[in-house]
């Protein structure tokens, strides 16, 4: 039986003009022709549930957004936060103190007690309420810290590493509620905390190491605690929050202490260094009632103007993610300028969207294009669908509450990649351009 012609069938491609653009006579045939490699979905099977997609609202990035004309502030919320014209995202990120992508080093907390958010009044609480105005609801934003204040470091410095020194895990565990709440009253819920970003690495910029044990503890003695005794024990912890490398590593050690583990929710993780998806799919099979979320990730070294394959990065990391049961992906920074800044350590890099400041205009580049064939057809609710396919296809399907599957599939090579589509045994032909991803819906209402 034949598949009928996709409902929506969106195509972007390095070469020509192709951006999300409709074109499902061009590359969409009901007839199945023999011989194709094949990608098979069963809409039975169903996987994770889909949390929802986002991006990073930095203090580099929101002071960007603020400098931008009107009409070009409204035209970022639009194209990102939008459910209908937009991605329609629903995740977000920011930084709790000071990270690299701030315009210089801060914390929230001095040593006499006195605790304020007001340097994010300036920026990043305006464009996050902006955001929740486009987007018609509050997202779900996760908070993470680079680095507590310098006098709760072993170090004395909010960069260079070191550890939270051991006397003041309490006060820093107080630190997270007193934040929570000064967000709320700001108009902007918190959804969920993680521990510590990037805890193995020491950084030149805002970082503090926890090894395993040390994270197990603070978790479980203090932040877990603190956050249920607050009455806030409805926000998600997430742990590890870094690379894939050592991710299955750090889960066995929290996940191993039944009481830190009761407080956790899951595990967040990066994409540099190593991409080890299989380490994302042994966490998933382990401890199966544990979330995944992917937290972090971008191109670094620069802006990458124009450049295709930053966005090729972005679809193979989405659709790996995504097939080991990862719930949610947040992207690094929404907005950076031309220079992949303002970063206060010259730690510059890419972002989907980039800004010419000298003439308050966008800049999409081809992650923004390629994020959009899974945000804005992936919505929260929809369930992954388990796929069989040829080794060449690089794929993943949903099944929406509204009744109808949803399958992004990308070509990284150089010539056309044609192979037959089958839902449920029915049965059509594909033809991708080379270097492009495309999505197509079929059903529902």
């Amino acid at each position: 039986m034949s598949l009928p012609t996709p409902k929506r069938f969106v195509i972007s491609a390095r070469d020509g003009d192709l951006r999300l653009t409709d074109c499902a006579a061009l590359h969409f045939a009901v007839d199945h022709e023999a011989g194709l490699p094949l990608l098979a979905i069963d809409t039975v099977q169903r996987c994770q549930t889909h949390l929802g997609f986002g991006g990073a609202f930095t203090e580099a990035a929101a002071t960007v957004w603020l400098g931008l004309t009107e009409g070009a502030r409204e035209q970022l919320l639009r194209d990102y936060f939008d459910p209908v014209y937009g991605h329609g995202y629903t995740l977000g990120r920011v930084h709790i103190n000071s990270c690299d992508f701030a315009l210089g080093q801060y914390s929230h907390a001095d040593e006499s007690g006195v605790f304020s958010i007001e340097r994010d009044r300036r920026a990043l609480l305006p464009f996050i309420r902006a955001a929740q105005r486009v987007a018609g609801r509050p997202l779900q934003l996760l908070a993470s810290p680079w680095s507590p204040p310098v006098w709760m470091k072993s170090n004395g410095r909010m960069d260079d590493g070191g550890h939270l020194k051991p006397e003041c895990r309490s006060a820093w565990a107080q630190c997270y509620v007193r934040f929570i709440r000064a967000y709320e009253v700001g108009g902007v819920p918190i959804w969920g905390v993680s521990v510590q970003n990037e805890p193995m690495a020491r950084q030149r910029w805002e970082s503090c190491l926890y090894n395993a044990e040390e994270e197990r503890d603070f978790v479980r003695d203090h932040l877990g605690p603190a956050l249920r005794d607050a009455g806030l024990g409805d926000v998600k912890i997430v742990i590890w929050d870094h690379n894939r490398d050592r991710m299955v590593e750090r889960a066995r050690v929290v996940y191993a202490d039944a009481e830190a583990a009761g407080f956790v929710w899951g595990l967040g993780f990066h994409w540099y260094g190593p991409e080890d998806f299989g380490h994302v799919q042994q966490v998933h099979d382990e401890w199966p009632d544990k979330q995944l979320l992917f937290t972090e990730g971008c191109q670094e070294g620069g802006p990458h103007l124009g450049s295709w394959e930053v966005g090729e990065r972005y679809a193979c990391n989405l659709i790996n993610d995504l097939n080991r049961w990862t719930v949610g992906w947040i992207d690094w920074n929404l907005l950076l300028d031309e220079r992949g800044g303002p970063n206060h350590v010259g730690n510059y890099c890419s972002a989907p969207v980039l800004a010419d400041t000298a003439r308050g205009e966008l800049m999409h580049q081809s992650a923004y294009w390629v994020l959009g064939h899974f945000a804005r057809f992936i919505r929260p609710g929809a369930r992954r669908l388990r796929i069989e396919s040829h080794a060449h296809i690089e794929a993943t399907a949903y099944a929406d509450r509204d009744g109808s599957t949803t399958v992004v599939a990308c070509n990284r090579h150089e010539e056309p990649l044609r192979f037959a589509l089958a839902i449920d045994g029915r049965g059509g032909s594909v033809e991708l351009p080379p270097r492009s991803i495309a999505t197509g819906v079929w059903g529902g209402a």
